[in-house]
Order: structure tokens, then sequence, then C-alpha cells
């Protein structure tokens, strides 16, 4: 039982959990605006307006900072883990949600030509990285939460 309240009272490991939480409502809330339908699939899925990898990393990047000093190797390792995910959902995953869409357009024009359906019926899904703007913003959300929370708790 102790090590499940120390989980629950990991105060970096709660600052990643809030900031993932806070990043993936604004990303249900900025789809919304965008196309006046609520998905709930936006509460969970990658993708989006801000970016929950982003906000989530960076948190724990600067709370780790805060609450060990940005001279230790924990927030050494977290700052570095954090550029590489913060690069690979500007690059790696959004060119692949890309190549989805063009694959997807493929799909549909070759079933159209032909007359057969593939057999693989479901769409991949193209929604999988981040645009800049979107991985800056959960930056922001990220380095924000962090700090309020080290302040306030």
């Amino acid at each position: 039982m102790d090590f499940l309240l120390q989980i629950v009272t990991n105060k970096i490991l709660v600052v990643g959990v809030v900031s993932w939480f806070l990043a993936q409502v604004f990303k249900c809330i900025s789809n919304f605006i965008l196309t006046k339908k609520f998905s709930i699939e936006r509460l969970f899925g990658d993708g989006g307006m801000p970016s929950g990898h982003s906000a989530t990393v960076t948190s724990v990047a600067i709370a780790a900072g805060l609450y060990n000093g940005f001279d230790s190797p924990v927030f050494a390792v977290a700052m570095i883990l954090a550029i590489v995910v913060m690069h690979d959902a500007m690059n790696v995953r959004y060119q692949a949600g890309k190549q989805a869409e063009l694959l997807n357009v493929m799909a549909e024009m070759f079933e159209k030509v032909t007359g057969t359906d593939l057999p693989n019926e479901e769409k991949l899904k193209e929604l999988l990285g981040h645009t800049p703007l979107q991985v800056a913003a959960g930056f922001v959300l990220g380095v924000a939460t962090a700090i309020t929370m080290y302040l306030v708790f």
C-alpha cells in the first residue's frame, strides 16, 4: 500500500498527469470550436492542438528541475527525453500522418477504379503528429502547469 501512496503523491508524476489531462481537455475544446461537434476520441487521441505529448514531457522536465534543481541528473534526463519526444511529434509522427492521408486517398481511388474493396476496410489513422505550433502550445502548457503546481503545492 505504501507503494501506491508513493505513486499518487509523487509530485513530478502528478504534474505530468495533470498536464496531459489539461492538454486533452483543451484539445476537445479546440476541436469542438473548429468542427462544432464534440468528439470523445479527442480526449484520448493523438494529434491536435495542443500537443499532449509536449505538454506532458515538458511539465515533467520543468517539475524535475523545480523539485530537484536544474543542475540535477533527473532534470537533464527529463529535458533530453522531452526534446526527443517533441522532435518526434513534429517530424516523424507528423510525416507518418501525412503518409497515412496519401495512402487513404490512394486506396479510395484504387477501389473506385477497380470496383473492388481492399481487404482492410478501415482507413489508416491520419492524425498522428503535430505541427510546430501545436508542439509549442503543448510546451507552454507544460511549463505553466509545472510552475503553477509547484507554487500551489
